[in-house]
């Protein structure tokens, strides 16, 4: 059985059939072209397919695209701007070596983002922690990954005066 569904990526509206059982993960992927949403462990336990649906993070592995219908999604391909330049928070990752093999970067990417954007945004160390409490990476230790995020809490932070 399909389904018509409509949805905004990334600034950029799709229609699409597409089966009731197709996972938003594969959608993003198969249907709209955009491989940094990651695919993990496909139990939601990763944190690695992490995107914002309507501002908030969620873990696109564990949706059916149909439940996006009408929905704004911003993958981590949405960061950057339209002529490529890395935002603020891809380049406090970079320049603090918060990735080293690139598999859980994305799904992090998005997580502090949403953390980044939203009220409870805060330098200290625990509060961060929880804010990404939900992504998993087997190769930096989070202290870079960390460290990038508070870089950038602290600007927006200031901002915000």
């Amino acid at each position: 059985m399909t389904h018509t569904i409509s949805l905004s990526v990334n600034g950029e509206r799709y229609t699409r059939e597409v089966e009731a059982r197709m996972l938003l993960s594969d959608f993003i992927r198969g249907e709209v072209g955009l491989t940094g949403t990651h695919v993990g462990c496909e139990h939601g336990v990763c944190g690695a397919c992490t995107i914002l649906i309507d501002g908030v993070a969620a873990r696109s592995c564990l949706m059916f695209a149909v439940q996006a219908d009408g929905a704004k999604i911003e993958t981590v391909e949405g960061l950057a701007s339209r002529g490529g330049a890395l935002s603020t928070l891809q380049v406090a990752f970079r320049d603090n070596h918060g990735l080293q093999c690139g598999f859980c970067t994305p799904g992090f990417l998005m997580a502090a983002h949403e953390f980044l954007n939203g009220p409870d945004v805060s330098t200290d160390r625990e509060v961060v922690r929880e804010a990404i409490s939900g992504n998993l990476c087997r190769c930096t230790g989070y202290e870079t990954i960390i460290d990038a995020i508070i870089e950038v809490a602290g600007m927006e932070l200031e901002n915000r005066k």
